[in-house]
């Protein structure tokens, strides 16, 4: 289409065409998120189904479960390449200065303190905010990428010159890589990250998932606590507050077996995963949070040897289901694709049919009359359009009205199970300032993820989980505001077919595509706002704390632990009248801007394209015939696969 905007002369359409083929090439992928903890066999697996035996360093040294480590195709060359984010030089100082308060009275902890302090300043953050790595090899990349992405216990002189505390994300591109073109694989931290600059990312990544893997050990698979944790923490930002649609649990190691007397290795191994997968289904549907968000139509179980995948011993390749885990993310790969490749040719056809049409003219007649009969159309859709989207909005207040009730009522004992939880231990001053210091959010050094603001808001969420995920649906269900902008309609195919508007067909099919593209995008508005709107009752929450927060930081010296805690529970007591009854407000305001968003979008690009279509006559635009039917025959191959569904245009 460059070719065509170079050719179009100084017209009143030429600002509105450039800009619709400025809106042709999106870049967007899909995420993958693969969380687990350390020894689960993450960087494994990963290697293993792209097919890069030594990308990923796994092996003596711990992993540093903060770096977010990204992996996707390199488009551009032939190299293995990284590219180095790291956090800013403000969040970092801020961090630090929230270790040396928490170690004030530790001499050493005040020393290694002081250490990471000078290697911040050591780097030049507002220079340097990233870093580019370029090796030949994975080999090579993986082993300089160690530094960035890698903790040790061995405190010498060599690891005090690693970067990993200073990174918030490494992105690797891989090159002739299939599987990643359009999808990016996201080594994810369990529960978020105690680091400010970093917790925001891993927030933001998590939510835009659309499919995530937990990884464990086999041999545990359905007793381990901490995979399951992570599902539990993580499923508000995935479901309800993201986008994710599957859930694969994948149990590594599947070759390591105990031989049971008279039965082949193969044969065991087959057996008991088998049995695993009865066994994890069966605890999946125990998740009670995780239910409220996901199906069990969206929950499989994988039985994965990595190890055997890529050594080709012992197991066939379909017995360590490796191959399976490559044919999802082939699926993702093509399907995304070629909704791209459908929207860019519709995009370029609507475009093209413009030109054309606008040059060849149509009578003015004729297009009085279709002007008159779409904008009534137009009209009557529009005063549709809200009626289903305010029965949901109406069915959620509902919910919400209750749950301001209950939290009212439980929040006293909601705090107090927070404030003096089981087996606090002596060391629970320490965490509660580190929670106070960063306004309600704190992941302990063993992973343990606290969110005072959520399990404060934790019953407005719960009462509003199950219409929430009706209105809003991550599954193929539209959901009512989905629903009814899918029904919104010209009926532009109807006049086509009218012989009377032959004229004028030319625009008709650009103002076609013109409403298929704005349903497209008001659909991924929906699922942005979305998010917004669930995690607000969250934010507003933690607004109405903050004040509190800061008055438990000035908390010192002997009594500080039960003075913070008289400070947070005369403040909740102040304000559980209002706090709970304002972030339900917030949350409706957000859907009344919602509603307004999708109804003004509606009326202005299809009032504007029935204009632009429809009043112009530019017989000095570029004759476009030869275009058109060239990309008029890639439209219908890809207009019809869409019809037959083997396209996923969403």
């Amino acid at each position: 289409m460059a070719s065509v905007e170079s050719m179009l002369p100084q017209t009143e359409l030429k600002d509105f065409l450039e800009k619709k083929i400025g809106g042709l090439k999106k870049e967007k992928r899909e995420l993958v998120g693969v969380f687990g903890h350390t020894g689960a066999g993450k960087s494994s697996l990963i290697n293993a189904v792209i097919g890069e035996k030594d990308l990923l360093p796994s092996g003596d040294l711990g992993a540093c479960t903060t770096v977010i480590i990204k992996v996707e195709a390199n488009k551009q060359n032939q190299n293995y390449e990284a590219e180095i984010e790291f956090i800013t030089k403000e969040d970092f100082k801020e961090h630090v200065q929230g270790c040396k308060k928490m170690f004030q009275n530790d001499a050493d902890d005040q020393e290694e303190n002081s250490d990471d302090s000078d290697d911040a300043d050591n780097i030049n953050h507002d220079d340097d905010k990233s870093q580019a790595v370029e090796e030949i090899t994975a080999e090579e990349l993986s082993a300089e990428l160690v530094k960035y992405t890698r903790s040790s216990s061995d405190e010498d002189e060599e690891v005090k010159k690693w970067f990993w505390p200073l990174v918030k994300c490494v992105t690797i591109r891989v090159p002739n890589n299939d599987l990643l073109q359009n999808v990016t694989l996201v080594d994810l931290p369990g529960n978020g990250d105690c680091n400010k600059g970093r917790d925001k990312m891993w927030k933001g990544v998590v939510q835009d998932c659309s499919t995530v893997w937990i990884v464990t050990e086999i041999k545990r698979a359905a007793s381990e606590e901490k995979a399951w944790e992570i599902l539990g923490s993580a499923s508000r930002y995935l479901g309800n507050g993201g986008q994710c649609q599957h859930i694969h649990f994948i149990c590594t190691h599947s070759d390591v077996i105990t031989l049971p007397k008279g039965q082949s290795v193969v044969e065991a191994i087959r057996e008991r995963n088998k049995k695993v997968k009865v066994k994890v289904m069966k605890k999946f549907g125990e998740q009670r949070m995780v239910k409220r968000h996901f199906s069990d139509e969206c929950f499989k179980v994988f039985t994965v040897s990595s190890t055997k995948f890529q050594d080709k011993e012992l197991l066939e390749p379909a017995d360590t289901e490796v191959p399976e885990l490559q044919k999802i993310l082939q699926k993702l790969n093509d399907n995304h694709s070629e909704t791209l490749n459908y929207w860019y040719v519709s995009g370029a056809y609507g475009i093209l049919s413009l030109i054309q049409g606008a040059r060849c003219g149509g009578g003015d007649t004729v297009k009085a009359k279709v002007k008159e009969v779409l904008t009534d159309k137009m009209k009557f859709g529009l005063q549709e359009v809200p009626k289903s989207m305010q029965e949901a909005t109406d069915a959620l207040e509902e919910c919400l009205k209750h749950g301001v009730e209950n939290s009212k009522s439980s929040c006293d004992d909601v705090l107090e199970s927070f404030l003096n939880p089981k087996g606090g231990g002596s060391g629970f001053h320490m965490t509660l300032k580190c929670v106070i210091d960063k306004y309600g959010v704190h992941t302990t050094r063993k992973g343990k993820h606290l969110n005072l603001n959520e399990d404060l808001a934790a019953k407005l969420m719960d009462s509003i989980d199950e219409e929430f995920r009706k209105t809003f649906p991550t599954e193929s269900n539209p959901g009512p505001f989905n629903g009814t902008i899918s029904s919104f309609s010209l009926d532009t195919g109807e006049l086509i077919q009218n012989r009377k508007y032959k004229d004028v067909e030319l625009q008709l099919e650009f103002l076609r595509t013109e409403e298929e593209k704005i349903k497209i995008e008001l659909q991924e508005t929906i699922r942005q706002r979305k998010k917004e709107m669930y995690n607000s009752l969250t934010t507003t929450i933690k607004e109405t704390m903050q004040t509190c927060y800061e008055d438990a930081q000035k908390c010192e010296g002997k009594g500080r632990l039960e003075n913070t805690r008289k400070i947070i529970r005369k403040h909740v007591d102040a304000n559980k009248n209002t706090m709970f009854e304002k972030a339900k407000d917030e949350m409706m305001s957000k859907l009344k801007n919602l509603k307004e968003e999708i109804l003004k979008k509606l009326n202005d690009t299809m009032k504007e394209s029935i204009g632009r279509a429809l009043n112009s006559d530019e017989q000095s635009l570029p004759d476009v015939k030869k275009e058109l039917e060239t990309v008029t025959k890639y439209y219908q191959v890809l207009k019809k696969n869409t019809h037959e569904g083997t396209s996923p245009v969403r």
